[in-house]
């Protein structure tokens, strides 16, 4: 089940490297309106828009990311 996100929150995601699959990095994302479909959410990455799914993991506290960053690649 999805979180509830709003218009302007800041959370953390896990992003590897485009080309290099085996690098991943904490990022910091918008939460945005999506350009595309205006009556859904996307994050705000790198000048992209990703719409909000359940595939992407994601943490509303740069210290919850970290720790499971620590957990998954360490």
């Amino acid at each position: 089940m999805m979180q509830q996100y709003n218009v302007g929150d800041i959370v953390y995601i896990f992003y590897r490297h485009p080309y290099f699959q085996e690098v991943a990095n904490i990022q910091e994302a918008a939460v945005v309106n999506n350009p595309n479909h205006p009556n859904e959410l996307a994050l705000f990455l790198f000048e992209t828009y990703y719409p909000l799914t359940n595939d992407i993991l994601i943490f509303t506290s740069e210290m919850a990311a970290e720790q499971a960053y620590h957990q998954y690649f360490h």
